[in-house]
């Protein structure tokens, strides 16, 4: 094993490590709402695209329910 560890210290060690991973990662997105605004930035992002492709795109995401 690494460093000389058992493998139940490695296997306890490597599942802390990523539960702490996770909470932390759901505490950034609880806090800064990340995805709140996310229909304005890609319309902002397709305001860039030619007229044909922006309404194909449009209509892609409305499909896959990532716009509304």
């Amino acid at each position: 094993m690494p460093a000389g560890v058992t493998w139940g210290q490695y296997i306890s060690f490597s599942i802390a490590a990523m539960l702490s991973m996770l909470a932390g990662s759901q505490l950034v997105h609880q806090h800064y709402k990340p995805l709140v605004d996310l229909n304005k930035y890609i319309n902002k992002e397709l305001e860039h695209l030619p007229e044909n492709l922006q309404g194909k795109i449009r209509s892609e995401l409305k499909d896959e329910g990532i716009l509304k």
